[in-house]
């Protein structure tokens, strides 16, 4: 079974969110990374949300600009065919959208950015310490080259 990608824009952002943009780079970056048979979430919604996500499961009492759920961490289960369930990336349209107007670059870049940071996150990278850092942020640089 191919990689599959669900992807869920909560209105006002639809207009300006590409699925189809969002559904082909994450299957370049699962692909990239040697999964062949995976599914991913993704969610891009409002400041609200996410900071209500961050306080509640990373008692992070501010929003972010992307969250990564893994459903590869903690209690194990049993699936019934062979897709590896990675979980799901949950960005903030509108902190990305300030953050690429501080940057001076398009939002749908921005996007693109934070949509790559977060599944590398399921994927096992980190940036928890400067050589962990370095390495998962040329990552992010290679899969948006």
């Amino acid at each position: 079974m191919p990689n599959t990608v669900l992807i869920t824009v909560e209105e006002p952002f639809a207009p300006s969110v590409s699925e189809a943009r969002l559904e082909k780079l994450a299957k370049h970056v699962l692909e990239s990374e040697g999964e062949t048979s995976a599914e991913l979430s993704i969610l891009v919604t409002d400041d609200e949300t996410v900071h209500d996500l961050n306080k509640r499961y990373a008692g992070e009492d501010h929003t972010t600009d992307v969250l990564s759920f893994s459903l590869l961490e903690g209690e194990e289960f049993v699936v019934p065919d062979d897709v590896t369930r990675l979980g799901e990336v949950i960005i903030s349209y509108p902190t990305a959208e300030r953050q690429a107007a501080d940057a001076r670059k398009p939002v749908g870049d921005e996007i693109d950015h934070l949509l790559v940071h977060g599944i590398l996150h399921l994927l096992g990278y980190d940036h928890a310490n400067p050589e962990d850092e370095r390495t998962m942020f040329a990552r992010t640089a290679d899969l948006l080259a």
